[in-house]
């Protein structure tokens, strides 16, 4: 890698312990003002702190995060298609690199969609970016997106992460699942995991993030597990102990009770 590459890099995965605490809150590039979501800036202003980088679209970026703050950019450049839409899985790429590099972006991100209807455009698309991406020095994260009809077992997601890094990726988010393992020993880039759908309980999200890098994941990109909690900023706090203090459940959990009483004893005094 150029030293470019290798900068930007290790602004995503820290290099004193190779994880990532990733928060996303690009959701509404296809699902429009999700909830909790409907004022970015008001959700991702008490998170910052404890974000090693934000996973954001250039049009939330521009409106809702300060510009003078130094968090690390990781930018959505790949869209094209909504939940309402024919097919999530025809994506263009949406913001070239160039305007990447303006917005000062330390990598930029794009959806594949192997085995459906528009896996070749997409991964024509990441092929494409991974070009653009070597031009400038600047990292590409692969997102193995799963259609509907596809299992998220680990032959599916081992294929899609292996793929993606063949085609150049220099890093990949995908799910967590059963024999999560295989999926890390073929894939010769970092992998971090999504989050996904808001879980029933905080502990099971906590469950997921501490699997995942037990078992080779180098962090997580999560968001609704956040930013959907009653109590997010405890959630954030209680996620980054196990990513890089290598908490467990049960001490990660302790870090969300502890500080959701401090939340709630802070909103008690404010009324």
């Amino acid at each position: 890698m150029d030293w470019g590459m290798k900068n930007r890099m290790s602004k995503i995965i820290r290099p004193e312990d190779g994880r990532a605490v990733m928060l996303a809150v690009d959701h509404g590039y296809f699902l429009g003002p999700t909830e909790r979501l409907e004022n970015p800036s008001r959700t991702i202003k008490p998170l910052l702190p404890y974000a090693d980088s934000l996973m954001l679209t250039r049009g939330v970026l521009r409106t809702s995060v300060n510009p003078s703050t130094d968090i690390p950019i990781v930018l959505r450049v790949s869209g094209g298609s909504s939940i309402i839409g024919e097919d999530l899985s025809r994506e263009s790429i949406t913001t070239s690199v160039e305007d990447a590099m303006k917005l000062n972006a330390s990598c930029v991100a794009l959806s594949i969609f192997v085995g459906s209807k528009y896996e070749h455009q997409t991964l024509t698309n990441l092929a494409k970016l991974v070009d653009e991406g070597e031009r400038f020095g600047m990292p590409i994260l692969a997102v193995t997106a799963v259609g509907k009809e596809m299992a998220r077992d680990h032959r599916y997601l081992a294929l899609a992460c292996r793929i993606a890094a063949e085609l150049g990726a220099h890093l990949i988010k995908t799910y967590y699942c059963e024999n999560f393992q295989k999926i890390i020993e073929g894939c010769p880039v970092p992998v971090i995991i999504a989050g996904g759908k808001k879980l029933p309980n905080e502990i099971d999200a906590l469950r997921l993030a501490f699997d995942a890098v037990d078992n080779g994941a180098a962090g997580v990109d999560m968001g609704r597990n956040i930013w959907q909690s009653d109590y997010p900023v405890a959630m954030i706090k209680a996620v980054r102990a196990i990513i890089h203090k290598n908490s467990n459940v049960k001490e990660a959990n302790d870090i969300f009770t502890r500080e959701k009483e401090l939340e709630q004893q802070v909103v008690k005094n404010a009324q």
